[in-house]
């Protein structure tokens, strides 16, 4: 067990207001060290310093628990930072301790107070051993750090001497809430260079990024002492081209800073904004340089695993988006937005995309911790929270509380993770103990709150939770859970005959109450969709019939949250990959393509999140960098280029090959790489006509199956070649 179990939780005795205290330990090491390891973790943010040199690349350190029950802590060698007088310096700063969860009150600790618990573990050369804990022996300083909130942003100043000392507390915490780190490390993963200066009618200055991320700015503070500097954060320029914070809702996103007099470089320590312009105030003209400001990524270190590229520009710029989004909202947690007052783990965001996530990164670390926290947070009734962690309240929404068991049957599909089943088998149960209590009879969902199918355009471009009957949602996704479960069931070997009765009669009550009832509101886009994608239709042609009917009716989609990831398959399935086609190249509103021409660079939350004048949506709600619907990355890669697992044979070790070209893209290749090897497919049209090439890559251990032309081919691994004419 590590020694950190013997420290004591400790927090400063004196009310610094919002200013982050540092708390420090001066040590001798009379002999040659051995080996020395740090284990360290707070409620907050922390940042480690031994004899003035940073600990560990992890950003926002601990990461984002449900800390009621789970705190990770970290192990750090620090041999080599050791002398023979040592200092150690722990900041901490509030971090998500803002959230203030009532749940989290204790009578010594209030929900959005630090503590912070380390211990050093010095092996040395004769063989003995010296830990040094964290307890009331510690003292505490002010840092210049005078306030941190990864809303509103920070405020140093440098002029601030900070020499006080002040006595620590231990805080009686129950440490059986500490584990090791489960989650992948949020770490600086790239840096842009300040594009361009901008000076906006309004006479503001302000630098373009050019590429709309999640991170923060490093700067140079300029050297005039006393002078106080602002950086503001915003994600477009209203169409007027002046600075636009308005879809901040309260979230202020300022970075200040107050100069001592001495030229430095600084860059916020415990907030993080989401962001392509910055607005500089208090700089005089020849302040201001571009080479000055760096904008630096910040998000979870995965592997990058799946690469598509195409022949059409804007589909291309729709790819890098979806990647873009899912970087600058996988930050320890899978959250909705990094910008404005909310930066939530939503459920409902989550599982829509962990299918895409899991091709372009290795997910697989980064979404156990999330479910585990998700299990952790889940209600005793079996209710799944809306957002995981549960930083505000509310739960057993149909389609956010299915995550529960949609994320880990994606991790199985991707990953072969029998485990993860495994361990969520008693959260995915309760889930769908909950729902039975949720209906009136058996097998139909029909009570609760639900958000529907989440800014679907049916009712209206102003509405929120669509037009599609929510219980009719509700019961389609209990018949989906109930039948990934009963696959994820027969892989472990558990007893699922409970489920395999109960499957049918909910496909029964779906069937009885929903369709063909001649209710508007069960006849939609999204309702369509769901009845052929979870096969609850018992006519799927008349099913398919209206879906496209609807669609070539009015030209365009008008789904949400729900139905938008299924549809493209969907229409695929149903031999309409030329509609399906028709949508994704689509570039006015609605339509992905549509915020590609609008300039945007990651994926927004609404499809008119900027209207065609360049005026926005309600500020209320609307995220420029939002990855829901960045989901039709999965179609992308399983249709346009044509590489998907096999459920029988999960981890890719039987590919799935089954392309679908499409002369305007004009070629397509996608890459996956996978525990066996590289995965590659591609098609290329030669020349004028519909000769078309395609390529296929199977590594080692895996095998393939391809569908082309109508025909069927078995192929162990190795790179072939094939071509014939392919009229799209």
């Amino acid at each position: 067990m590590d020694n950190i179990f013997n420290a004591q939780f400790i927090r400063q005795n004196e009310d610094l207001g919002t200013v982050c205290p540092v708390f420090r330990k001066i040590f001798w090491a009379d002999k040659k060290v051995r080996k020395a390891t740090l284990s360290v973790s707070a409620l907050g943010f922390y940042e480690v310093h031994i004899n003035n040199q940073k600990i560990g690349k992890f950003v926002f350190a601990p990461g984002w628990t449900s800390y009621r029950t789970r705190l990770q802590y970290q192990n750090y060698n620090v041999t080599k930072y050791l002398e023979e007088c040592n200092t150690i310096d722990i900041a901490v700063g509030t971090g998500r301790r803002r959230h203030n969860r009532k749940d989290e009150e204790l009578p010594f600790l209030k929900a959005d107070e630090i503590a912070v618990i380390a211990a050093l573990t010095v092996e040395y050369e004769d063989d003995t051993i010296e830990v040094i804990t964290t307890d009331k022996t510690w003292e505490c300083m002010k840092s210049n750090i005078l306030y941190s909130d990864i809303y509103n942003g920070e405020k140093v100043d440098f002029t601030v001497e900070c020499e006080d000392k002040f006595t620590v507390k231990e805080v009686p915490l129950d440490k059986r809430i500490l584990i090791e780190t489960e989650g992948e490390e949020t770490r600086e993963m790239a840096r842009l260079d300040a594009a361009e200066l901008i000076t906006t009618p309004k006479g503001e200055k302000v630098i373009d990024f050019k590429q709309e991320i999640t991170g923060y700015v490093e700067w140079v503070v300029p050297a005039r002492k006393g002078a106080t500097f602002m950086l503001q954060h915003a994600e477009f320029l209203d169409k007027d081209g002046n600075f636009y914070t308005e879809n901040l809702r309260s979230a202020k996103c300022e970075i200040e800073v107050t100069s001592n007099g001495v030229e430095q470089i600084y860059k916020p320590h415990f907030s993080f904004q989401g962001f392509r312009y910055i607005k500089l105030i208090g700089f005089n003209d020849d302040e201001i340089k571009l080479e000055n400001f760096t904008a630096v990524v910040v998000f979870s270190d995965m592997k990058r695993t799946g690469f598509f590229a195409c022949g059409h520009e804007d589909v291309q710029q729709l790819y890098e988006n979806i990647v873009w989004g899912q970087r600058g909202n996988f930050l320890d947690i899978p959250t909705d937005c990094p910008q404005r007052d909310e930066r939530m783990g939503w459920t409902g965001d989550a599982q829509v995309f962990a299918r895409t996530a899991s091709i372009n990164y290795n997910t697989q670390k980064f979404f156990r911790k999330w479910l585990h926290d998700l299990a952790a947070d889940q209600e005793e009734n079996g209710a799944v929270g809306n957002v995981v962690p549960a930083g505000w309240y509310g739960g057993g929404s149909a389609a956010w509380g299915d995550a529960a068991i949609i994320v880990p049957y994606q991790m199985y599909l991707a990953y072969n993770d029998t485990k993860i089943i495994e361990e969520q088998w008693e959260s995915m149960t309760n889930w769908l103990k909950f729902i039975e209590t949720e209906c009136s009879e058996k097998g139909r969902w029909d009570k609760g709150e639900h958000f529907g199918d989440w800014l679907s355009l049916d009712a209206g471009n102003e509405a929120t939770g669509g037009f599609t009957d929510k219980n009719l949602i509700a019961t389609a996704m209990y018949a989906y859970s109930t039948s990934l479960l009963i696959k994820m069931g027969k892989v472990i070997g558990k007893d699922v005959s409970y489920y395999e009765e109960l499957y049918p009669v909910i496909v029964e009550q779906y069937r009885k109450n929903y369709l063909n009832t001649g209710k508007v509101e069960h006849e939609t886009q999204t309702s369509n969709v769901l009845a052929l994608y979870f096969n609850l239709t018992d006519d799927r042609e008349r099913e398919a019939k209206k879906l496209v009917k609807d669609i070539e009716e009015c030209g365009h989609l008008k789904t949400g949250f729900v139905g938008t990831p299924y549809l493209l398959h969907v229409l695929t399935d149903i031999g309409r990959n030329d509609l399906a086609y028709k949508l994704l190249l689509k570039d006015t509103f609605p339509s992905w393509l549509y915020s590609v021409k609008m300039g945007a660079t990651t994926m927004w939350e609404r499809w008119d999140g900027m209207k065609p004048d360049r005026s926005f949506a309600t500020p209320e709600m609307n995220s420029f960098n939002h990855y829901a619907y960045g989901a039709v990355g999965d179609w992308m890669f399983s249709t346009v280029a044509g590489i998907r697992p096999d459920e029988t044979e999960p981890g890719y070790k039987h590919i799935i090959f089954e392309p679908r070209p499409n002369k305007e893209l004009g070629y397509a290749k996608a890459r996956i790489l996978t525990k066996n090897g590289e995965i590659i497919s591609s098609w290329e049209y030669k020349g004028e006509g519909n000769l078309c090439e395609f390529s296929f890559t199977i590594p080692d251990g895996s095998h393939a199956t391809l569908y082309l032309d109508d025909e069927e081919y078995e192929f162990v691994s190795g790179t072939y070649t094939t071509e014939f004419e392919y009229n799209a």
